[in-house]
């Protein structure tokens, strides 16, 4: 195990129906050199039994049976007992292609000042993919460079967690995950490139993410809009906004409204919205004005930052053009959240 380079940290609840796929995916990786935790949260399925008959034929696989607890409890005692330089995440419901480990290590090698390399990714079955992860999916694996990875962090997460491979030195300077009752992926994400670690992305279809209804994206309340809301505006306020002395953000609807109450909360100095529909111009939200956008450049001076919160389909690169040409430029004076 001295030459092993990757740990796989593999969290196991009640994936019995899955599991075999998941395992047959890591005995087929071109690059063997693996270790693989895996940590039972209180399976009651017989995922627990699969488990240990796959440690028994194979000596790289380390089984942990513990009393549920969760995921991120889980994952941070998987973390601890990661003894290679690199911690490839992966799900026990999904797929991983044979060459993943390969093409991830050969990165981290050429790259050294990456900390996270991710894939592109795939839903499956695609019949049971919903329109929702579909236009995720493709938004997903337009992200192809650390630029536009940090870029667009506050839209959605930008990596897919499963997918990952990680300096362990990275998860260390971290501290793990944390349990904020959000989503700890899009947490850490946001955690890490705000302390100035690199993300990269490699343009091939890597890592396959099954959909199905048991999904914990699909069931656990830490995956709500409304966390993700506030899993923003937590980075946004010691981010972007740390130093920002007027906030204006583009998008009067739904998605604005919820961020900005988590905003203001947070001290954020947000004075207006922009909208561009005739009925909420001139009306208020959050006590604040509605605005057109023709009276934007009226509000922006040096230290407004401009958040465009709108998240109807095509709505993000219309309001980049519209900023851009109003001499704004996006990462300093202004920043897609939706």
């Amino acid at each position: 195990m001295d030459e092993t380079q990757i740990s796989v940290l593999l969290p196991v609840r009640d994936a019995a129906p899955f599991l075999a796929g998941c395992m047959a995916s890591l005995d087929r990786q071109t690059l063997q050199e693996f270790e693989v935790i895996a940590v039972d949260d209180g399976s009651t399925d017989g995922s627990s039994e699969a488990l240990d008959e796959w440690a028994a034929r194979d000596s790289r696989v380390r089984v942990i049976h513990r009393e549920p607890e969760g995921l991120v409890a889980t994952l941070n005692a998987g973390l601890e007992l990661c003894r290679s330089p690199f911690v490839a995440r992966m799900d026990a419901d999904d797929v991983s292609h044979p060459r993943r480990f390969e093409l991830q290590m050969r990165e981290m090698n050429e790259l050294p000042w990456v900390g996270v390399v991710s894939s592109f990714v795939r839903h499956f079955p695609w019949h049971a993919v919903g329109e929702g992860f579909r236009v995720y999916e493709q938004w997903l694996n337009s992200l192809m460079t650390p630029e536009l990875i940090a870029r667009d962090r506050f839209v959605e997460s930008p990596v897919a967690h499963p997918s990952v491979l990680v300096r362990r030195e990275v998860f260390q300077m971290a501290g793990g995950y944390e349990d904020t009752e959000g989503p700890e992926d899009f947490d850490l994400w946001l955690r890490l490139i705000e302390a100035g670690v690199c993300f990269s992305k490699i343009d091939r279809y890597l890592y396959f993410w099954r959909e199905h209804v048991e999904r914990l994206t699909r069931v656990d309340g830490r995956y709500s809009v409304e966390n993700f809301h506030r899993c923003k505006a937590k980075y946004l306020l010691s981010g972007p906004l740390a130093e920002s002395r007027r906030v204006v953000i583009w998008g009067a609807g739904q998605t604005g409204r919820r961020l900005s109450k988590h905003l203001i909360r947070g001290g954020a100095p947000v004075e207006a919205f922009v909208d561009i529909d005739p009925a909420k111009v001139g009306g208020t939200l959050r006590e604040r004005p509605i605005i057109d956008g023709a009276a934007l450049p009226g509000l922006v001076e040096p230290g407004t930052v401009v958040l465009a919160a709108v998240s109807s389909r095509g709505a993000r690169e219309l309001i980049r053009e519209q900023l851009a040409k109003m001499g704004l430029r996006e990462t300093r004076d202004f920043w897609c959240v939706a």
